[in-house]
């Protein structure tokens, strides 16, 4: 039977170890981590991911530093609030919401914040750490949905090492990262993309298949390897026809339908990745402190 690896869950549990250890840290600092949003403009999604963000942050004990500004905000601006905060003695982690206006390169945003603040674990520095780091090292701060996606992984109790995985997906986000944390778990790994020849038969070979190219149920069943696990990182819009309604519906990158029939363990869309997304976000930030503290 499909094991369905359930994110919420997860979720919650990195959420409660969170809360019992900032606890532990406020006793032993008095003081809390500090978590700087700074959003741009209205975007209806970004406001959607910056409420969930601020409010999981307070669960757990986070102090929020809120920043929603006009869109007609310049770079030089945003510029020299991320500089404000990089020496804010209150602010551990800084989270910039992207997208950001066209006429503010974001680029030039994520590398301007403190790299000791980083806390969607995006500046080049940051990267260059997870690609040469042991293992086991605890102060990294990771790209959040990686590393999400690797604790759901480990979740099915599997044995990653020699494992053949497949990422399909090439982003600096996502695709590449991931590739990096698997690496470090002693799998193969094969990074497909839009320009791979032959994708499907790729695919097939993979014991560990994960989804991130942003194209709704782009791969299906004949994708899927028997028993293979599958991490699906797409979070698409489509409409669908449900009991004679066409309906707004929330699909991955995998057809869920019918790969659920041959995988072995599975994410769905929604309630996989995206709660344990937010949930690393936060421990970046808790991570960000106890470097600041040498603890």
């Amino acid at each position: 039977m499909t094991k369905i690896i359930n994110g919420k869950e997860m979720a919650q549990n990195l959420r409660n170890s969170l809360k019992k250890e900032i606890a532990e840290l406020k006793n032993k600092f008095n003081a809390v981590p500090g978590l700087a949003v700074v959003q741009v403009g209205d975007v209806a999604a970004s406001s959607v991911y910056v409420k969930a963000k601020t409010r999981n942050a307070k669960e757990v004990g986070i102090e929020v530093i809120d920043h929603h500004l006009n869109d007609s905000i310049t770079e030089s601006e945003l510029l020299n609030l991320i500089n404000k905060l990089n020496n804010q003695k209150n602010v551990n982690g800084i989270l910039v919401q992207l997208p950001l206006p066209k006429h503010i390169n974001e680029q030039n945003i994520l590398d301007s914040i403190n790299p000791e603040k980083d806390a969607d674990g995006f500046h080049p520095l940051n990267v260059g750490k997870l690609s040469i780091a042991s293992k086991n090292d605890e102060s990294l701060l990771i790209p959040c949905t990686p590393y999400g996606c690797l604790l759901m992984l480990k979740e099915v109790g599997v044995e990653l090492s020699g494992k053949n995985a497949v990422v399909v997906g090439r982003s600096n986000i996502v695709g590449k990262p991931m590739a990096q944390l698997l690496i470090k778990e002693s799998c193969t790994v094969t990074i497909a993309h839009s320009k791979t020849k032959n994708l499907t038969e790729v695919c097939k070979k993979a014991d560990i298949l994960v989804a991130a190219v942003g194209k709704a149920e782009m791969i299906n069943g004949d994708c899927i390897k028997n028993g293979a696990i599958v991490i699906d990182v797409g979070i698409n819009r489509i409409k669908k026809q449900v009991n004679g309604e066409i309906k707004n519906k929330l699909v991955g990158d995998v057809n869920y339908i019918q790969a659920e029939k041959i995988a072995s363990a599975i994410t769905p869309v929604p309630g996989g990745v995206g709660p344990m997304t937010i949930a690393c976000l936060l421990r970046n930030t808790t991570i960000a402190f106890k470097n600041s503290n040498n603890n």
